[in-house]
């Protein structure tokens, strides 16, 4: 049965309630376990290479197929649950999730494995969109929605660092199927605790699903972020900008039919709001910047430093207090100045924690990791306030293709930042490592520390770090870029009229209908 939304936040701008709050802590369940699950097996990989023996392929969709599952579905479970309910669709994602948890912590052979880890994907696809989504419809004031919000950013920002961390505590007492079952009373939580206290909201009027931009959208989205994060990691070729080609050729195709339909998977109604694409480009372009120097980052803290995966990832945690700062810092600024004066500043912050790493040596584990405070301070306060101004722009009820939209456009930034950032440091690192080296060690510090050579090690880390400063100032142009264009864009952007909002609330109190499909 629908329980009917709180009356705290049933009218425009009417203040949410301890039932709102307490059912948003709820809510921040869900994001912080799929965030975490894009990082939980970076200490559990040897622990499944003894047990299962996947090959050198299989390990690597281990790895990815989470990530692409995800990021292939998130647009179809936005829109879907804007149709059939967002906290249905939820419930039935944390179904799904803590199901999949179970049999990827028991698999038995490395494609059992493979197919849980893409069950959850699709699981944290129904999960991301549903959260935010709710969290745009319980709270009608703006103060507290833009709170919410910022709370929301730093949960799923600081997810990523603290998937890493617990996998690697959990593995140091039990095997490697644990880091998986910590999902399990989570999942078990929230669908006891999700009826009791989080209302349904859906569209009133959602049209028919459209099933055939499923198979559009996915196309779209898989072979792009696939072919970004292969070049990333391999080299851009003939083969790769191929699969990108065939990516953005069927994206024409969906947007074309997104275009010309009246009941469209991504409806147009979305964009008549300036704030709402403004926001997905510009949380885009923060997501470049978050993702872009976490690829080398991580590297510096193991390869030039010379920690363990564990140590290194606990170093990783030290920025994250100041990142859980950040965000309803600048949600509580955004409220008393222009909008576009706080994601300005927040560019110019990112911008200046990327200049801190210009001047990192081979020994600067102070200098990195107030850097990336300083960084990730700014980068996260970027994506709350535009964050919020993405999902106030867009109409209530179609607050789940909205938050689709938001991080879908975030999972293309971050592919997009690893590749341009690591490019331009794979090709300074190249230009630095001799000649006459072994080719492994032409190719990464990595395989410049297998060969055992001293001296070839320390030109390695030397070059490594030149071409840390090199992407560093790449990124930190880039976020100046991203200043410019707050300042030009924010300012055209027109929060929507506030007779906009009553047809959410009549939406979320009118009977709920079955979706028609």
């Amino acid at each position: 049965m629908t329980n009917p939304p709180s009356t705290t936040a049933a009218a425009s701008g009417d203040l949410a309630g301890r039932r709102e709050w307490t059912a948003f802590v709820v809510l921040l369940l869900p994001l912080l376990l799929v965030s975490m699950d894009v990082s939980v097996l970076f200490f559990a990989i040897p622990s499944i290479d003894r047990d299962l023996a996947p090959s050198a392929t299989q390990q690597l969709w281990i790895f990815d197929v989470y990530a692409f599952a995800l990021a292939g579905l998130l647009i179809t479970m936005g829109s879907l649950g804007d149709r059939i309910g967002r906290r249905k669709l939820l419930l039935i994602g944390a179904v799904a999730f803590g199901a999949a948890s179970v049999c990827a912590a028991y698999a038995n052979s490395p494609e059992m494995l493979i197919a849980a880890r893409a069950v959850l994907g699709i699981g944290g696809a129904t999960l991301m969109p549903s959260t935010i989504g709710l969290v745009r419809n319980m709270f009608r004031n703006d103060q507290q929605r833009a709170k919410a919000i910022g709370i929301w950013s730093g949960a799923m920002a600081g997810g990523v660092a603290l998937g890493s961390v617990l996998s690697g505590v959990m593995l140091e007492h039990f095997w490697w199927g644990s880091v998986f079952l910590i999902n399990v009373p989570a999942m078990a939580l929230l669908l006891v605790l999700v009826p009791l206290l989080v209302p349904e909201f859906k569209d009133p009027k959602p049209g028919r699903f459209d099933f055939l931009s499923v198979p559009l959208s996915m196309g779209t989205v898989l072979p792009v972020v696939y072919g970004i994060k292969e070049s990333a990691a391999h080299g851009l070729d003939a083969g790769r900008a191929l699969i990108i080609a065939a990516g953005l050729a069927i994206g024409w195709v969906f947007v074309h039919r997104q275009r010309s339909r009246s009941d469209a998977m991504i409806s147009r109604e979305l964009f008549r709001g300036r704030g709402f694409g403004v926001g997905i480009g510009l949380n885009a372009l923060a997501a470049f910047a978050m993702m872009g120097s976490a690829f080398f980052t991580t590297q510096y803290l193991q390869s030039v430093l010379g920690m363990s995966t564990l140590e290194a990832a606990l170093w990783s945690l030290a920025p994250s207090l100041a990142v859980g700062a950040a965000a309803p810092a600048a949600t509580a600024i955004g409220q008393r100045t222009q909008r576009a004066y706080v994601v300005c500043g927040g560019f110019v912050v990112g911008a200046a924690g990327f200049g801190l790493f210009t001047l990192a040596g081979t020994d600067s584990l102070a200098l990195l990791l107030i850097g990336s405070g300083v960084m990730s301070s700014g980068i996260v306060a970027v994506m709350a306030i535009v964050s919020d101004l993405a999902m106030t722009s867009s109409p209530p009820e179609k607050a789940g293709a909205a938050a689709s939209l938001l991080e879908t456009g975030q999972e293309f930034g971050g592919a997009m930042g690893m590749a341009l950032l690591g490019a331009v440091a794979t090709a300074v690192y190249r230009a630095d490592i001799p000649a006459s080296a072994p080719d492994v060690a032409r190719k990464t510090l990595a395989g410049a520390l297998t060969t055992g050579d001293d001296s070839l090690i320390a030109i390695g880390r030397e070059a490594f770090v030149h071409s840390m400063r090199y992407a560093s100032v790449t990124g930190s142009l880039i976020l100046l870029t991203g200043a410019v264009l707050a300042a030009t864009l924010l300012r055209r952007a027109t929060r929507p009229a506030p007779a906009a909002e009553a047809p959410a609330a009549e939406a979320a109190e009118a009977p709920q209908a079955p979706a028609r499909v």
